[in-house]
């Protein structure tokens, strides 16, 4: 048998010939790569650490941070709800259904909106319900898959069955619960409501698709660039209805990664199923911020649906902390602002 080959060991190497200037530089050269694989490996494992802890710290806000688990036919989600102190249990406090994006998950997302700062001030609890990265990868809530398994009815079951423990658990108000959502999370917001109208008395949809423009990861591609979204909502699941609660739309024209279109889809689709009017815009900017522009739509004095356009934002959460990176824009309009005045708005109609 030929003989295996053996590759020669440094002190080997370093016996033969070569000159004092090559040998030197051989020691460099390793001293670095060794310098280089340490500092590689303390970095990848001090990041790991860090995204641990950060895991199991809790999110700004003065109250508590409280796990819960969902469980229903399409398996489980974890959830978070964040409830404020102060609220006592024979209070009845409005609820807030938080859904995240894509590469999120329930902390990051109440750390890049803010949400439980403004929950802090204004006395309701926020749920913020968890995609399973067994489920998707990307942590994306399946919205789009409606036919070929629908997975995307198995989530909404989970998510509801998620706020009927905190309406149980907690002293929550049922007529007063709202849902918004970024991304992904627009969308199953949407589908949420679609499925479930009677449950919810406003929807936020942040840079997301509507229901119905998509029914598998191919179509919903194509729905994010544009190619669905320009007011088709035909293959919405359920028909849509007069009584559906108001719907807000906050999208960028400079996100490239879901076109702009798809929320002008969605409110042109909400104000043609209740006859309503479409109102003068009104263009805001408050300081530096990114500009705005904001259409209503009116059915008598009840605002149907509300389109916020903003400059140069992009496939982010508009106003978000800074921290948060990729997820939020600070230069933006606070969305979660926009959101809360939204929805306390329809509580109070």
């Amino acid at each position: 048998m030929p003989k295996r080959y053996r590759a020669p060991s440094w002190n080997t190497i370093m016996s033969r010939g070569l000159s004092t200037a090559t040998k030197k530089a051989l020691r460099a050269g390793t001293r670095a790569v060794k310098r280089a694989s340490t500092r590689t490996v303390t970095h990848t494992v001090t990041k790991a650490i860090k995204r641990r802890v950060d895991a199991t710290k809790p999110p700004p806000g003065a109250g508590r941070w409280i796990r819960g688990l969902a469980v229903g036919t399409a398996g489980a989600r974890r959830f978070r709800v964040y409830r404020p102190l102060g609220i006592r249990a024979n209070e009845h406090v409005p609820l807030l259904v938080m859904l995240h994006g894509c590469g999120q998950d329930a902390r990051s997302f109440a750390v890049s909106t803010r949400m439980n700062q403004i929950a802090d001030r204004e006395r309701f609890l926020v749920l913020y319900p968890e995609q399973d990265r067994l489920s998707n990868a990307q942590g994306c809530w399946n919205w789009f898959d409606t036919m070929a398994t629908g997975r995307a009815f198995g989530e909404v079951e989970l998510i509801m069955n998620a706020i009927d423990q905190v309406n149980l658990l907690y002293p929550v108000d049922p007529a007063r619960v709202a849902v918004a959502g970024l991304s992904a999370g627009a969308s199953m917001a949407v589908l949420l409501v679609s499925r479930h109208p009677e449950r919810f008395r406003a929807v936020v949809m942040h840079s997301g698709i509507p229901t119905g423009t998509a029914h598998s990861t191919l179509t919903a591609v194509g729905a994010m660039n544009g190619f669905l979204g320009a007011g088709r909502l035909d293959a919405s699941p359920t028909v849509m209805a007069e009584s559906w609660p108001s719907l807000m739309v906050i999208h960028g024209d400079g996100d490239s990664v879901v076109a702009a279109s798809n929320g002008q889809a969605a409110v042109n689709a909400w104000a043609k199923a209740a006859g309503a009017r479409t109102c003068a815009s009104r263009n805001i900017q408050r300081g530096k911020r990114y500009p705005m522009t904001v259409t209503d739509f009116k059915c008598g004095v009840k605002t149907v649906a509300t389109l916020v356009g903003i400059e140069s934002l992009g496939h982010a959460w508009s106003g978000g902390a800074a921290s948060s990176g990729e997820f939020s824009d600070a230069r933006g309009p606070d969305a979660s602002r926009m959101v809360w005045a939204f929805v306390a708005q329809q509580f109070r109609a």
